[in-house]
């Protein structure tokens, strides 16, 4: 008997030491079952289902991570051409075009943002700006981070806000615990410390400057009186996830906002010029995309705003706030903005390249109005030479040309305290070693890695094959098709990366789009946004740890995507009518497949 217990024991520890083994190895173990699993689709030897087999390769690989997904969006550049699918010239010319070439130049932008430290200032400017009432600190938030990550990614801008989260909830706490009144009116709060920990301002300081600003009355008959914890742990929850979402909401706003955006820009121009002959292309613009983007961001936000309020702050959204605490964590914002200094020479040149680069995009091209690129020659079909890609080069080139500060040359050079001229000197506000380390180069890879297998399953005749099976979606009515495949593709960035999921499932809308005879617009459009309505679990973005909180507000979206695609989102992309070559192509697809 005993003997027996012992045999189960070993074999239990046997068991144990071979599966953590196994998990440490469970990379390579996914990558072999990811190579092996597809193997029938190479043996029955058609191309189209060669294709299928990178296909699905990838989609394991990117969707599991076994391997970093910019590796995995590097395997068509070899599998294509050794399976006969495309020649290595043509699948290496996929990683470098108008769309990748707009998002390295947004990133090199980004770079120069983060340097200069503008984004700091404008977030705590806002913030400073709107107060420190509760509801209106978790306004201020949100509105910088939201603003910001149109334009430099959504990871960064929600960094840059942690600083100031953590300032404020770390004061917070200690006035919910350790602020004591007493029946004499006295009262006593923490110091007052910066993120280093040292004490910034004592207690003595911060009496003189709340009394010298605010009556406070102290209620003589609270004595000893603590709050309890969980008000200040929820309201931090709160700052954090509205920090969160207003980053993943602004991403959308703009086309170079987050990478869905472009990957939807990218495989969408290549489908229209496979589709047309190369005589058109999709029309997805800076200018249209913010047309139609912006406001429905706008409308997300506020929603989100009022639905944390709802969740976090409860009803003191309507009380009016201790003015003790409420002026405590204005110094707090104040000290974080002074710590910044002087505005400098280097903010306002970034700013105003900036300004520049936001004008250039929006008014190179207005539907129906023209714009500066029109100034610039013209191909046969009246589509100017320039695009929003020309725009952001020009302006990223500028900043490894313009210094961050004034030239210590000729009228500008400095004395030393020995009365002799400094050494003179010239620093540009970008150079090459620092952006090529903060520029997220797997991010164009992916991009590269996705076009490349777009056009494979064009050419091999696997998106003909995928559109004849989708026929028996044509039943459904369009706008119900939509919002199914918005729910799918929200579900699906919950637990993978959203540009992955973007990259994968933008071939399939487009094809199910033609097979039934809609706008390939229409589905692509409303899946690209899903793909950033990732507000429920931790791995979609780390701090969402709010699965209740996340499913309403994907709820939400995903009702404000339906109505903004099926009211002002037609007329801006011209979904009403479908280009005559993409019925051309359902109907060819239709008769080969019979």
């Amino acid at each position: 008997m005993g003997k027996s217990g012992y045999e189960f024991s070993d074999q239990k520890r046997d068991c144990i030491w071979f599966l953590r083994n196994l998990f440490v190895l469970r990379s390579i173990v996914i990558v072999l079952l990811a190579v092996t699993v597809p193997i029938p689709l190479l043996i029955e030897g058609s191309v189209e289902f060669k294709c299928a087999y990178v296909v699905i390769l990838m989609a394991i690989l990117w969707l599991t991570e076994a391997l970093p997904i910019p590796v995995t969006a590097l395997m068509p550049i070899f599998l294509f051409p050794m399976l006969g699918v495309l020649t290595g010239r043509t699948v290496c010319s996929k990683y470098l075009n108008d769309t990748t070439v707009l998002l390295l130049g947004g990133l090199i932008v980004a770079v120069a943002v983060e340097e200069v430290n503008l984004h700091k200032r404008i977030a705590l400017g806002v913030i400073k700006m709107i107060g420190a009432q509760p509801n209106m600190l978790m306004l201020g938030m949100m509105l910088p981070t939201w603003f910001l990550s149109m334009w430099i990614s959504n990871t960064a801008a929600a960094s840059m806000m942690l600083p100031i989260i953590l300032a404020i909830n770390e004061q917070v706490t200690k006035m919910e615990h350790n602020e004591l009144k007493t029946g004499d009116g006295t009262f006593y709060m923490p110091n007052i410390t910066n993120t280093n920990g040292d004490v910034d301002m004592k207690n003595e300081d911060i009496k003189k400057e709340i009394t010298s600003e605010t009556e406070i009355s102290i209620d003589e008959n609270i004595t000893n009186k603590v709050p309890s914890k969980p008000k200040a742990s929820r309201m931090s929850k709160g700052f954090a996830l509205c920090v969160c979402y207003a980053a993943s909401i602004g991403g959308i706003s703009t086309l170079t906002g987050t990478p869905p955006n472009l990957v939807l820009q990218g495989q969408a121009n290549q489908l229209y010029a496979e589709k047309s002959g190369g005589t058109v292309d999709s029309g997805i613009s800076f200018a249209k995309w913010l047309g139609f983007a912006l406001p429905f961001s706008i409308v997300i936000l506020i929603l989100s705003w009022i639905w944390l309020q709802i969740v976090f702050l409860g009803l003191r959204v309507f009380k009016k706030g201790d003015p003790v605490k409420k002026q405590a964590i204005k110094l707090i914002i104040n000290r974080e903005y002074k710590n910044l200094g002087k505005i400098s020479f280097g903010e306002i040149v970034v700013f105003l390249l900036f300004i520049c680069l936001a004008f250039l995009w929006v008014f190179r091209d207005i539907p129906g109005v023209g714009g500066w690129g029109r100034g610039f020659p013209q191909d046969k079909t009246g589509n100017t030479f320039v695009r929003d890609s020309s725009a952001v080069i020009f302006i990223a080139v500028l900043l490894f040309i313009i210094p961050i500060k004034p030239p210590n040359v000729f009228c500008w050079n400095q004395l030393t305290e020995d009365g002799k001229y400094e050494k003179p000197k010239y620093i540009p506000i970008l150079n090459w070693q620092t952006t090529a380390m903060k520029v997220p180069w797997g991010v164009v890879l992916l991009l590269g890695g996705g076009f490349a297998m777009a056009h494979a399953s064009t050419e091999s005749g696997l998106s003909k094959w995928v559109g004849h099976k989708m026929e028996v979606f044509s039943d459904f009515e369009p706008w119900v098709l939509n919002f199914v495949l918005s729910c799918i593709a929200s579900g699906a960035t919950e637990v993978t990366s959203n540009s992955a999921t973007a990259t994968l499932v933008m071939p399939i809308v487009a094809n199910l789009a033609i097979a039934i005879g809609s706008h390939p617009l229409y589905l692509m459009i409303s899946a690209t946004i899903s793909c950033s309505f990732a507000f429920m679990l931790p791995v979609a973005t780390p701090p969402n740890a709010m699965a209740l909180t996340g499913i309403v507000m994907n709820i939400l979206a995903l009702l404000g995507l339906a109505l903004a695609m099926n009211t002002w989102a037609s007329p801006i992309f011209g979904l009403d009518s479908i280009p005559g070559f993409f019925k051309l192509n359902a109907t060819a697809t239709t008769v080969a497949s019979v």
